[in-house]
């Protein structure tokens, strides 16, 4: 049983499920519907080929708590019914920690194991929910599937490495498989931008765009680089909700502020960047893929590899106009790289393959 709840999940089951069924293995597809608008969830399944789920939760938005308890007590149910044999759940949203909990707890009436894929990563912020995420779905697990090698020694402190497997990255095979149709759609073209002349931004975590201040400070510094090239803006709906509110609507008005994208409309658009300015930790990892400058616009990463491998780089923090602008220009000058020309161990394309094979070693009935 693979579980997604939220868009950035869906690119990580995508290869997993695809690769359970070349292996022959029976494979159950839980939505909890953490994302439920077309754009957040339908248009992705289409796009990575993922068929509809056999599961949809539709628990919705709400608060942390609200939402985490919608997902115990609709899962719970679900799980009892099927009685799979390993449930996998990806990455670090509500909908992780909350499956992850369940199928712990019933693991001694219902004998079966847990998989994190994408475990080991840490922010060390505790302010950020995903970090909690992270280190409670970590330590519930039987095993923990790694994208990359510095995972270890983070799951090594906790006592939890012996439970580790390194698989590498499973998001990098859903970008390798749709790059080239993306590369067709021509996202950049549509919108009447010269590729490497233009600059991609997402917003999206609570700290950049839950306080005025904060994001004014963001826009800002968004509005001084679309003097220079233009800035596009897929935005949130929690972000222009919040811009709206606090009344920063002249700073969005000269940027290139469009509806949130699929995936393969955003990955086009990424790919033909000159830089991509974002709070998302998954676009660190396609940026480096696609060899793209990236600026994180956090205090930390919990993807190191991005940055010491990669093309990301971290804006000083806290963050300030001048150094987000400055931040931009360090990373036009450094210049783009060729697709996978340098990257982490593992972000090769057959991360869910090798998942697989580790699922049949852990399985006496495999």
């Amino acid at each position: 049983m693979s579980v997604a709840g939220a868009r950035p999940n869906f690119m990580k089951v995508a290869p997993i499920v695809r690769a359970l069924h070349d292996a022959g293995h029976e494979s159950v597809f839980v939505h909890t519907g953490q994302h439920y608008d077309l754009q957040m969830s339908g248009t992705f399944l289409e796009e990575l080929e993922l068929s509809a789920p056999d599961f949809n939760l539709e628990v919705g938005s709400a608060s942390h708590a609200k939402q985490t308890a919608r997902v115990m007590e609709r899962f719970e149910p679900v799980i009892e019914q099927v009685r799979p044999d390993w449930v996998l759940v990806v990455g670090d949203v509500n909908s992780t920690m909350a499956c992850a909990l369940v199928t712990a707890k019933l693991r001694p009436v219902l004998r079966c194991r847990l998989a994190h894929v994408e475990a080991g990563l840490r922010s060390y912020d505790w302010t950020m929910p995903e970090e909690l995420n992270r280190v409670v779905t970590d330590r519930v697990a039987d095993l923990l599937f790694t994208p990359s090698r510095d995972a270890h020694p983070n799951l090594a402190r906790e006592g939890l490495e012996a439970r580790a497997t390194f698989v590498g990255n499973v998001m990098v095979d859903t970008l390798l498989h749709q790059l080239p149709r993306a590369r067709a759609a021509d996202m950049p073209g549509r919108l009447g931008l010269t590729r490497g002349a233009y600059v991609v931004t997402t917003l999206h975590r609570p700290s950049n765009v839950d306080a005025p201040a904060a994001l004014s400070v963001i826009l800002d510094a968004l509005h001084r680089i679309n003097r220079d090239v233009p800035v596009v803006l897929p935005i949130h709906p929690r972000t222009l909700k919040n811009a709206l509110a606090f009344g920063l609507e002249s700073l969005l008005r000269p940027l290139r502020v469009v509806e949130p994208l699929g995936y393969r409309g955003m990955l086009s658009l990424c790919d033909g960047a000159g830089a991509v300015l974002t709070d998302s930790g998954g676009l660190q990892e396609e940026t480096t893929v696609l060899g793209v400058p990236c600026v994180t616009l956090r205090v930390q990463t919990e993807r190191p590899a991005t940055v010491t491998d990669g093309t990301n780089r971290l804006a000083p923090w806290p963050l300030t106009g001048d150094g987000i602008v400055d931040s931009w220009r360090a990373a036009m000058a450094s210049g783009r790289r060729a697709v996978g020309e340098r990257v982490p161990e593992g972000w090769d394309g057959d991360a869910a393959i090798r998942i697989v094979a580790a699922l049949n070693a852990g399985d006496p009935c495999a």
